[in-house]
């Protein structure tokens, strides 16, 4: 166990100027190993574009290491720049930052203890009865430890890796310049509103209040509804930078798995109803589609949702737009989808004429069989590798400048997750008595 602690446990590098140091040093390594393999190249008479220099495996490693030992918004953009590759990026570089969707590495205990006397005092352990110093979980903004007060509540303690608010700016103006330099992003390419949308979701997530404030929200619109549980915020223990909650028991998502056929179907079929209450009930969006923020009971058969960082107020303009893709799928009605896509932003007349028609054609092959009236079949991975391989290929097509509102692409990244969540689950649900009762 010591061995896997040491190889996880990392220290956040903090302050602006050590974690620019840090970028800075990646880079020339970067470049460093990218001029080797041009002059590879070079020398069997080969001219390498500057991507290619740069996405060999010894430079993906290198990338996905480092930015997981910096976290914060380092990794969280890495992050979010994997989940949207088929809007801006290659699937090779796509590929690279996969790995970013793990488990990060998490603080050793000396700094995590600076962390807790910093918000709550030096005697802080007075407070518990039991505090566990290996996190249960630890992401790009932060790491969760179980803990047992001394009055006998059991909680889970999130808790905010030190610096990380003050440098999510720099971060991104950092990372952006590497992806730059790397010509790993597409040319011409304006990052610009997904950097400012990257911005501010970091700074909203760095905001243990307003999460705070959406665990509460969600807790009181959620309930009276049996299906789902949402934990209790614990105030008297919350600060900026540490959140307590309740600790409920349950296990991993994906360990539905191994469920009957029945159970995975029903699971599904909860986590897109709710996506869709969501929207259009809500007009409030737990907008991260990140696997572990959904566990269940297999005793109660009960979903427990965490991690409401990433909630996104919706307009009820952007809600009534996103309905208006219901009425013409269920007819069909592939003018009527486009028309409606095209109100979302996410089809431009901007674009080249064959990237719409080719975006429209996936959107012809996926549409009739996933609304059939016996249900979809999410375990079927035919459509879904048809749809991946035409997607990768439109990825490849540096034609494609075109990135949708970014209010929009919180919608379609949490879409796109629970769409991959089902296809792990390979679940069967009924997507056209959704769209019929929500329409």
């Amino acid at each position: 166990m010591k061995d896997d602690i040491d190889t996880r446990s990392r220290a956040v590098p903090t302050g602006r100027a050590t974690r620019a140091a840090r970028m800075g040093g990646l880079a020339g390594g970067l470049l460093t190993s990218a001029a080797a393999e041009g002059a590879k190249h070079l020398l069997r008479g080969q001219r390498p574009s500057p991507r290619d220099m740069f996405l060999t495996p010894s430079n993906a490693q290198r990338l996905t290491k480092q930015l997981s030992q910096m976290r914060g918004a380092a990794m969280k953009m890495g992050q979010l720049l994997s989940l949207e590759a088929g809007d801006l990026l290659t699937p090779e570089l796509a590929a690279v930052l996969r790995p970013l969707q793990a488990q990060a590495h998490f603080m050793p205990p000396a700094q995590l203890k600076q962390v807790l006397v910093k918000a709550w005092g030096a005697d802080f352990t007075k407070r518990f009865k039991k505090f566990d110093v290996r996190p249960i979980a630890a992401a790009s903004i932060g790491q969760v430890h179980r803990a047992q007060t001394s009055d006998g509540r059991d909680l889970a303690i999130k808790v905010q890796y030190p610096g990380i608010r003050d440098s999510i700016d720099s971060d991104l103006r950092n990372l952006a310049s590497l992806m730059r330099l790397s010509g790993m992003m597409p040319k011409g390419l304006d990052l610009k509103p997904l950097l400012e949308d990257a911005r501010a979701q970091l700074h909203e997530e760095a905001d243990h209040d307003q999460e705070a404030r959406s665990l509460v929200r969600f807790g009181a619109l959620l309930k009276d509804d049996p299906n789902f549980i949402v934990p209790a915020h614990h105030d008297d223990l919350s600060t900026r930078d540490i959140l307590a909650m309740e600790y409920i028991p349950s296990d991993p998502i994906d360990s539905l798995e191994d469920a009957d056929q029945s159970t995975r179907n029903q699971m599904a079929e909860r986590l897109i109803t709710l996506l869709m209450r969501e929207v259009f009930e809500f007009n409030l969006v737990q907008s991260d589609p990140n696997f572990a923020n959904f566990r269940w009971q297999p005793d109660t058969g009960k979903l427990v949702l965490l991690d409401f960082g990433a909630t996104r107020v919706l307009s009820p303009d952007l809600a009534a737009r996103s309905r208006a893709v219901l009425q013409p799928s269920l007819q069909n009605d592939l003018p009527g989808i486009a028309d409606a896509l095209r109100d979302l932003g996410l089809l431009s007349d901007a674009l080249p004429e064959k990237t719409r028609n080719k975006i429209l054609a996936m959107v012809d092959i996926a549409n009739a069989p996933m609304l059939q009236p016996d249900g979809f079949d999410f375990g079927d991975t035919s459509l879904v590798s048809d749809l991946r391989d035409r997607g990768m290929a439109l990825g490849r097509d540096r034609s494609i400048q075109h990135i949708p509102p970014t209010e929009v692409l919180y919608l379609q990244r949490k879409a796109a997750g629970l769409f991959l969540l089902a296809t792990r689950l390979r679940a069967r649900v009924t997507l056209r008595d959704l769209f019929q009762h929500f329409v």
